[in-house]
This record gives C-alpha cells, sequence and structure tokens, in this order.
C-alpha cells in the first residue's frame, strides 16, 4: 500500500513538473532587419508586446544594409532565416515572395491589414499573384534636412528656387560653413541625393511621361536636372568623392554642415546622436518660382511571415501587434517615420512637418518603378551618378548609361 502510494505521488509530481516546464517555455521568434540605427526602438517594442503575449519572446537581430537581401536571401533559399522578417518592398519583395519564401497575408489571417491605404498594401503585393506578403511599417520621403541654427546664424533661409538655393550655398561658403553633408562614396546614397534635390525640378508629369513611354531618361528634362546636380555638388562634402555615408551622417550630426540631401529616416538618428541638433526640412526647389515643389515618396517595406517557420501562429500574433495603431503611433513619435497605419497620432513637429510635405510628392522613381529587374534602375542611376559627378561621365553620357540599360528590359522603351 505504502509503495502504491509512492508511485502514485511520484507520477503526480512528475506531471506537475512537466505542466510547470510548459507553462514556463516560450516560443522564441527571430526577427531579422537591417534598421541597425533602430535597435533601442525595437527592443523596447518587443517588450510591449511580450506584456501582451508573455508566452512569446523575440530575439531581433540587425545586418549591414548593402549586404542584408544577400544574407536573408541566401538563408530563406536554405530553408533556413527568421521567423519574422522586415522585408524591403517593390523589387525586392518579389525577389522573395516570388520563390515562395514568404506566408501570404490577408484579413483572415491578419485583420489589421484594413488599417492601411491601398497604395501601402500595393507596394507588399506580388505583381503575379495579387497578395499581399507583408505589413507596411513605413512611408519614406527623399527631401533635404537642415540645421536651423546654422542656418540662423548665417542669416539666411530655406530656399525655394533653385538659383536660390545656389546662392543659399554660396553665402554660406563664404562663411567657412560647409553647405551639404553628403558624400557619393557609398553608391546608394546617390540616388537618395538625386530624390532629395532634384524631384520638384523633374516633376510629376515626367513621372507620368517615362511610365507611359511618352519620354526616357535621355530626355531633356533629365539631363538638365542631372547638370543641375553637378553644379551643386562643388557644394558637397570637401572631397565628396570618397566620403562614404557614415562620414557624411557625422559631418552633419557635428555640426559641421548646413544641409544633409537625403531620406527623412535620417532624423531621428541625427537626433539620436545630438540631441541639441533644432532640424527642419524642406522640399527639392523648384528650377522656377511658380512651379510645384515635390519631395519623393515610397513605402519602406513591411514585415513578413517565414513560410518555412514552425512557429506561424506566434509570428503572426507579432506581426499584428506591429499593425496596430498603438504601434504605429509609436513608430512615428520615436524614428521621426511615417507610419501608413490609419488613426496614428503624430506627436513630433517635424515629422507633422514631413506629413505635410508628403501631400506633395511624385515617386522616388528607380525604386518604386524600376527596380523589379535587372540591371535596376537604382544601380543604374547610383552607378552612372556617381561617375558623373566624380567627373567620369558627362549628365548627357550618364542619362544614356541608365535609358540604354532600362531599355533592356523594358519595353515603352524599345521603341
Amino acid at each position: 500500500m505504502t509503495l502504491t502510494r509512492r508511485m502514485l505521488m511520484g507520477v503526480a509530481m512528475g506531471g506537475y513538473l512537466l505542466s510547470a516546464g510548459a507553462a514556463m517555455a516560450k516560443t522564441e521568434l527571430t526577427f531579422w532587419s537591417w534598421r541597425q540605427e533602430d535597435k533601442a526602438f525595437y527592443q523596447d517594442i518587443i517588450k510591449k508586446f511580450q506584456e501582451k503575449e508573455p508566452d512569446i519572446s523575440v530575439k531581433f537581430e540587425t545586418y549591414a544594409p548593402e549586404n542584408y537581401q544577400t544574407i536573408l536571401s541566401t538563408a530563406l533559399a536554405a530553408g533556413r532565416g527568421p521567423d519574422v522578417i522586415q522585408a524591403r518592398a517593390y523589387g525586392n519583395l518579389e525577389a522573395i515572395a516570388t520563390p515562395g519564401y514568404l506566408l501570404a497575408l490577408d484579413k483572415q489571417n491578419v485583420p489589421e491589414l484594413a488599417n492601411f491605404p491601398e497604395s501601402a498594401l500595393a507596394a507588399e503585393t506580388l505583381r503575379a499573384d495579387g497578395k499581399v506578403y507583408a505589413v507596411p511599417f513605413a512611408m519614406q520621403a527623399q527631401l533635404v534636412v537642415y540645421n536651423k541654427k546654422i542656418f540662423k546664424d548665417a542669416g539666411v533661409n530655406p530656399p525655394k528656387t533653385w538659383d536660390e538655393l545656389m546662392a543659399l550655398c554660396q553665402a554660406l561658403k563664404a562663411k567657412n560653413v560647409n553647405p551639404f553633408a553628403n558624400g557619393t562614396a557609398t553608391a546608394w546614397q546617390n540616388e537618395t541625393i538625386v530624390g532629395g534635390l532634384l524631384s520638384s525640378m523633374l516633376g510629376k508629369a515626367f513621372e507620368a511621361d517615362i511610365v507611359s513611354g511618352k519620354a526616357n531618361f535621355t530626355d531633356p528634362r533629365f539631363v538638365n536636372a542631372l547638370t543641375k546636380l553637378k553644379e551643386v555638388s562643388q557644394y558637397f562634402a570637401p572631397n565628396f568623392t570618397g566620403v562614404d555615408y557614415p562620414s557624411s551622417q557625422q559631418l552633419f550630426v557635428a555640426g559641421r554642415a548646413a544641409m544633409f540631401a537625403g531620406g527623412s529616416y535620417e532624423i531621428a538618428n541625427f537626433k539620436n546622436q545630438n540631441p541639441t541638433l533644432d532640424l527642419g526640412v524642406f522640399p527639392a526647389p523648384v528650377l522656377k518660382a511658380g512651379d510645384e515643389a515635390l519631395i519623393a515618396t515610397y513605402y519602406d517595406g513591411g514585415y513578413a511571415v517565414n513560410a518555412k517557420s514552425e512557429k506561424k501562429d506566434a509570428a503572426l500574433k507579432f506581426v499584428r501587434f506591429l499593425a496596430t495603431p498603438e504601434y504605429g503611433t509609436a513608430f512615428t513619435n520615436t524614428l521621426k517615420n511615417l507610419s501608413p497605419i490609419k488613426g496614428i497620432k503624430i506627436e513630433d513637429p517635424i515629422t507633422q512637418e514631413v506629413a505635410k510635405l508628403a501631400e506633395h510628392s511624385m515617386s522616388y522613381l528607380m525604386l518604386v518603378r524600376f527596380r523589379y529587374q535587372e540591371p535596376s534602375g537604382s544601380v543604374l542611376l547610383q552607378s552612372n551618378v556617381q561617375k558623373m559627378l566624380a567627373g567620369q561621365q558627362t549628365p548627357e553620357q550618364a542619362a544614356a548609361e541608365i535609358n540604354k540599360g532600362i531599355a533592356t528590359y523594358y519595353k515603352p522603351f524599345q521603341k
């Protein structure tokens, strides 16, 4: 009898330990991103998610932006990779969605997709099947960020026209102030510079003509814009062809340059590194007074679920959390990036300013329209503008090379 009682107690104790162990066990998700500068934000967000879902933990890992797509694609092709993926949009999304690496999302498994405008969902949609594969996370803008204190001390104001921009640069240079912090040694920065400085000059009509095939990149509007960019490059960082992206950022953060042509995503990083900075933004200057001032906008990417993940239910819970107005508000106000989620509250004045500028915009052209095939429009623009600004090509030659590459697959250019 005593032996039987001991056996029963042993079984009961074993069952208790097993159930306690199960209760303590957590599902650990892996979450990859290229946004190294946003790591503190995501770690805080993960804590908030875990307050709601204590049985799920999330390990956030980041990779260098220039290597991220290759590392991610290689891992996914091998049947591995993270459970949750911060994926780029448009052509880069198609590169990993087309082979079946991503789980299709809809309003059944992610009801929060209803929180997004159709334009945002389109950026995360595979053209071949019309399905959404990621929850959009940001609308980004290419514009000019400027240091208000430097402007005030120099007695200058944000320019509206291109001539005013050139006069501003001359005035700053006369006061021994570097007008722009930008360098061109990092290839992709050449594309952001084009978006930040030339969008108003190119204009919506040019984009429409390019898309329809009525014009191509040898069009005088594009060549003239590149010519203007070449002219203003004399006011970039000293020895700018050898200045890489991190160095140009540091030049601006240190208050050693008045302006930075680039993305709205830079603002939070600049402020985090130097909280004393008083920053403003302005759109690309127009060629002549009366023209519409534009910024270049695009959807940066989205949060996707690995189709091979063994933890899809947990991954979907996390992705759904990243699609809520609560998350979108935190994302917008902390990172100074515009979340496309409906119903967010923008508290930060400079982000409100970016949102207002975004009411007048054109596409960030190469990323939105020509990153689906190779050679991508982005690679062609980046490499040829880099060469042009280094004095290795004329604007006409750069435009011709860009057009030649895109024409290998874009039928409207093959007429």
